[in-house]
């Protein structure tokens, strides 16, 4: 097969598998609408009920919706999150917007078009974000020479280029020697270049400085990643840097610093603004004038073009039955409808101008990979493509940043979780550009080797299992516990005792010797639970917080979903209940793991992706307590290492011997 056969190919299974994540995302929130009621999804986080709208402006052609209730909203869904609203049934509604702010008793939403039904009694529901599928077509079908280059790397039918280190003036002193390495080298890479980032190295840092040095050298940079937070954090740590910053698309986290850097407030700080107003005051003027006359519908117009009732009205007469007074009326709505489309078109291409003024004009145009594809970031000519998060998001994504610049550098970690993908057949499209790239050209990497996060004695662990033993504990946390935050000592020496004490930073309560260890599965549910396992992480929180450990220290991990819901259901609210999945890229004082896991067979499941194991151990700073059962655990090579590893050199604790 040809280099070229090859490529295609390539393109072609992209885009199948595109179709099939997109149908996957939007029938699986479908099902999930059939399948619970309104409440019951407002309960899982996904939908809003009673709420009342109402108009507080417009933003880039989008009327923002305010809806509101008395009661607080508890919410997962998120700005940038696309949304449906709906009377009853969301299924039957086709008006979709996007979140654009939320705050404790409101969530404000984008949308096109507001009928009157949508300002009274409705709901909002959390519905797929089918945008993001659309732009990873369109880069597909529009792949410039940068993005291709990038695919024909990964696959081999190309070779990179040497590069080599460059010689800088940090502008953050206290970089670490892995991280100026990281820097100098992605500095002097002429294609591309990999900074691999494990837990807590300060890859986030690392980037910023890169950043600082690209435009230092008269380059522009276009700075993404596949989150909203992810983006914000980076332009957050920009801000007092002296650069020109942009921030394109919906800053999720809306402090003062963030909201001066979006694009929608520079234009309104840009010397046209004002005539931008204007046309739009004069457009609004003239709609509700135009709106003092009849719209020429059908039922009026009878079949008459808009140029036959135009030439009836000069001449004063009726035709088709209908009175001369009404052609006069429908006329004058044509001839005000003119003018007022002409003028929101004026002011269409004035806010289009200025946008690519401020974007020419800027040194870094921050965005998430998926807004890259808006038409306003190709605006600028970018030397530089800088992706964080890159390991969490698929090639499809990453593509459309590529796309637009001329050389890129990813930064991630292949050795923890990849992109979610729903659909089975899809599985492929979670095999990240990053992982293709560093299997193949190791030596196009650096991987930074500091930890900030957590106690040497936690970090052990997974360094010498998924990093090779490279990483290194930074001084300032080497011997952290929760001593230093002035948490007491248990009372007695009981077992419990033995779980809680401070200077116990890694414990494994280990199940296996209770005959009621076994797991579960609810009926219908491909998920699983196991209630001894949740009843000792109940105890375990309980007697955290009755040490002095306050619930916002405390996270609780579990792979599965129904786990989840069965430890929610036993723990405060303010304890942080978690999928691994969803405390990827976060970290907590104290972190309290269920495996869940326990079945005669020995079968560990989805336990197997030893990536949600390296996300799970490098959450907590100062504490790790593990919940398991020893027995199936250590079916699995690595997990048996772990169960030794503790053992070893931790503490292990019988759950036999644990009141619960």
């Amino acid at each position: 097969m040809s280099e070229n056969e090859k490529f295609s190919k390539f393109i072609a299974r992209l885009k199948v598998l595109i179709e099939m994540e997109r149908k996957a995302e939007i029938e699986a929130m479908r099902a999930e609408m059939r399948r619970l009621s309104g409440r019951e999804r407002e309960k899982v986080g996904r939908a809003v009920l009673g709420l009342n709208g109402k108009v507080i402006g417009e933003e880039l052609g989008y009327f923002l919706v305010r809806y509101g209730r008395e009661r607080e909203i508890k919410t997962e869904i998120s700005v940038g999150d696309l949304v449906v609203i709906s009377k009853r049934d969301p299924l039957k509604s086709d008006l979709v917007g996007t979140v654009v702010e939320k705050g404790k008793r409101f969530i404000t939403v984008a949308l096109e078009t507001v009928p009157e039904w949508a300002l009274r009694g409705v709901r909002v529901d959390l519905y797929a974000n089918d945008i993001t599928f659309k732009r990873w077509l369109e880069n597909i079908e529009a792949l410039r020479e940068s993005g291709r280059k990038a695919l024909e790397l990964y696959l081999g039918l190309r070779e990179p280029e040497e590069g080599k280190e460059v010689e800088f003036n940090p502008f953050d002193r206290s970089l670490n020697g892995s991280q100026r390495r990281a820097v100098a080298k992605a500095l002097g890479s002429p294609d591309f270049f990999l900074i691999h980032g494990p837990f807590g190295t300060g890859k986030t840092r690392t980037l910023v400085e890169l950043i600082r040095q690209e435009v230092a050298r008269g380059n522009k940079v276009l700075a993404t990643a596949e989150s909203n937070v992810a983006v914000d954090n980076l332009v957050e740590r920009l801000v007092d840097s002296g650069l020109k910053v942009v921030r394109v698309g919906h800053p999720s986290r809306v402090s003062k610093a963030l909201h001066e850097t979006t694009l929608a407030h520079l234009m309104t700080r840009h010397e046209l603004y004002g005539e931008l107003r204007e046309l739009r005051v004069i457009g609004e003027n003239l709609k509700e004038k135009r709106d003092t006359f009849t719209k020429p519908a059908p039922k009026y117009r009878r079949g008459l073009t808009d140029k036959q009732i135009l030439r009836l009205a000069e001449k004063g007469i009726g035709a088709r039955g209908v009175p001369a007074r009404l052609i006069r009326e429908m006329a004058q709505w044509l001839k005000i409808n003119e003018q007022v489309q002409k003028t929101f078109d004026d002011a269409r291409k004035l806010e289009e101008r200025i946008a690519r003024e401020i974007i020419r004009e800027a040194d870094v145009v921050l965005t998430t990979n998926s807004s890259a594809g808006l038409e306003m970031v190709d605006y600028g000519s970018y030397d530089v493509a800088i992706i964080d998060e890159a390991t969490q998001a698929t090639i499809p994504s990453v593509l459309i940043p590529i796309n637009r610049a001329r050389r890129f550098v990813l930064a991630g970690d292949h050795k923890q979780l990849p992109p979610t993908i729903l659909s089975e057949k899809a599985k492929e499209l979670s095999k990240t550009l990053f992982e293709g790239l560093i299997e193949r050209y190791p030596w196009k990497s650096e991987m930074l080797t500091v930890q900030y996060r957590m106690n040497e004695r936690l970090m052990e662990f997974p360094s010498r299992e998924f990093y090779n033993g490279r990483i290194k504990a930074d001084e300032s946390v080497r011997n952290i516990t929760l001593a230093d935050l002035g948490v007491e000592l248990p009372e007695g020496d009981d077992v419990w005792a033995e779980v809680l004490k401070p200077e116990n930073v890694l414990v494994f309560i280990d199940t296996t010797r209770r005959e009621d260890r076994f797991e579960r599965q609810r009926y219908g549910s491909e998920s699983r639970e196991n209630p001894l396992e949740a009843r000792l992480v109940e105890e375990a929180v309980k007697g955290l917080l009755k040490l002095g450990v306050k619930p916002e220290w405390v996270g609780v991990i579990t792979p599965y979903d129904d786990q989840r819901d069965l430890i929610s259901s036993l723990l405060p609210e303010e304890i942080e209940v978690k999928t691994v999945d969803g405390y990827q890229g976060r970290e907590k004082e104290v972190i309290v793991l269920s495996f869940v896991r326990s079945n005669r067979k020995g079968e560990l499941g989805f336990l197997k992706d030893l990536r949600r194991l390296n996300v799970s151990l490098t959450r907590a700073k100062r504490k790790l307590i593990l919940i398991g059962d020893s027995s199936t655990l250590s079916s699995h090579p690595t997990y048996r290492r772990l169960v030794e590893f503790v053992r070893e050199r931790e503490t292990v604790v019988d759950a036999g011997g644990l009141e619960v």
